[in-house]
């Protein structure tokens, strides 16, 4: 890819999936990556392997739902590298597949807190970096349940819809500070995200959401959906601004 050598990205969910595989992808592309992820062994050794291979990285540990641990995912880019180039959000969460009558005050308010107002968060404080430079690429994880509402439950459907949304406004209001915002919606990928699940609830949701799942096709490793974020971020995408690609073996276009 172009344009990505001696660039600064940060990479949230870097320690495990998608994040991980994007993270060492921008990384053997010469880029400096700021490795943010809740657990920090995970973390650690993201950072570890990307050393390893003769990469720079550093890791930040935190939860991403308080906004102290935004800020120093930030700052930690600006402070080290330099700048900050490349924003990616994809750490996420799972919901419990709970249909809008079952869901609870917590499920829908940590989802949320995960899934959208933390993008935006970090989307908020790496803009004045971006904007002082005249450049910088954002991309985000959305999802297959950004684009429909049969791939997940209630708080996750609404929490990816919300994603798209912010991808389009970012990308329109910055466009002519040299600003791109795309995101990915990948279908199913192998990931440890359900473990943030917890119990599968009985009922309608469960049920009704797995009348669906026939659709989603052969499931992706996690480095194809790196791929397409690593793509989106480079100069070889230079004019696709305000995109949401799906990632998904044909299921959108069921």
């Amino acid at each position: 890819m172009t344009g990505l050598a001696g660039s600064s990205v940060v990479v949230t969910g870097a320690g495990s999936g998608i994040g991980r595989s994007a993270a060492l992808r921008f990384a053997k592309e010469g880029a400096r990556v700021v490795v943010a992820d809740l657990n920090a062994d995970g973390a650690k050794a993201t950072v570890d392997e990307i050393e390893a291979a003769g990469g720079t990285a550093v890791a930040v540990v935190g939860d991403l739902s308080e906004q102290t641990v935004v800020d120093q995912v930030v700052a930690a880019a600006v402070d080290t590298f330099g700048g900050l180039d490349v924003l990616v959000n994809n750490a996420g969460i799972m919901d419990r597949m709970t249909a809008a009558g079952d869901v609870t005050d917590a499920e829908w308010e940590r989802v949320l807190r995960i899934n959208l107002t933390a993008p935006f968060q970090l989307t908020r404080a790496a803009l004045p970096h971006m904007l002082a430079k005249g450049k910088g690429a954002i991309v985000n994880t959305a999802s297959e349940a950004g684009l429909r509402g049969s791939a997940s439950g209630t708080a996750y459907t609404v929490s990816k819809h919300g994603v798209v949304g912010l991808t389009k406004s970012i990308a329109i209001m910055y466009r002519d500070s040299g600003i791109r915002a795309n995101a990915i919606a990948p279908g199913g990928t192998a990931t440890n995200i359900s473990a943030s699940m917890g119990g599968m609830p009985e009922g309608y949701g469960p049920t009704v959401i797995g009348a669906y799942m026939g659709n989603v096709g052969r499931v992706a490793d996690a480095d194809e959906q790196a791929a397409a974020i690593v793509f989106l971020a480079s100069d070889a995408a230079s004019n696709i601004n305000g995109v949401v690609l799906p990632v998904d073996n044909g299921w959108a276009a069921v």
